[in-house]
Order: C-alpha cells, then structure tokens, then sequence
C-alpha cells in the first residue's frame, strides 16, 4: 500500500513538473543576435527600450533607446504609461538576462516584444553603435 501511494506521488509531481515546463510566455518573445536586433531597429516604429538602471544607461545606450529599469517596482506602470500596445517593442540590457524578463512582463501586457540576445555586451563587442 504504501509502495503505491509513493507511486502515485512520484507521477503526480513528475506530472506537474512536465506541466511547469511548458506553455511559458518567454516563448511569445523573440530572441535575436546583435546583427538582427540592429536591422530590426531601423524600423523606425519600433520601441526601443533599454530595461538597466540610470547609471548603466548614462554609460551607453543604444541610440535611440529609452530607459525603464526593470529593477524599479514601477516598471509595469511606467511601460503602460511610456508604450503604445500597437506598436513592437525591442529590449536590451548588459546580458540579456533582465531584458528576457522585461521581454516577459511586456508580453503578459499584450506587447509584441524582440529582445536582444547577449545584452549590450555583445553589441559593444561587435563595434556597433554607443551613445552617451
């Protein structure tokens, strides 16, 4: 008896762990390499927002690029008061690891969202344009 309900406990967390693991809204994002985020923002309708902090954007952004931090409890506000739902969204930060999760947030909102893969690092290490 007791072997069974063990069992029964094994596949029913296995189950719930399978479920976890799929249906996740990082998958309605795109990822893209520094060379296609580049050539997507010259579409000029696209909004270009950099999710780091005001100290990391004062070093260097992308042109053209707005700053929200995602770190900042406001930042489900500030994208809704700041961004038109109509329009694409392409997000950035050092790595690539706060703009995957700004890329979720966005998504749960009804934004269309790019995110650039590999961060600003990746971007700078290719040569491609800096602004300060």
């Amino acid at each position: 008896m007791i072997k069974t309900i063990y069992f029964i406990f094994f596949i029913c967390a296995f189950s719930l762990g399978l479920w976890a693991c799929t249906g996740k809204d990082s998958d309605k994002f795109k990822n893209l390499s520094s060379d296609q985020f580049e050539e997507m923002i010259q579409d000029k309708t696209i909004q270009l927002i950099d999710v780091r902090t005001v100290a990391e954007y004062s070093e260097g952004h992308i042109p053209g690029s707005i700053n929200i931090n995602v770190l900042d409890n406001e930042f489900g506000t500030n994208i809704e008061k700041l961004l038109q739902k109509d329009r694409s969204v392409a997000v950035y930060c050092k790595s690539g690891r706060r703009s995957r999760n700004a890329a979720n947030i966005l998504v749960k909102k009804g934004f269309k969202v790019y995110n650039l893969d590999k961060g600003i690092l990746d971007w700078k290490e290719l040569g491609k344009e800096i602004s300060f």
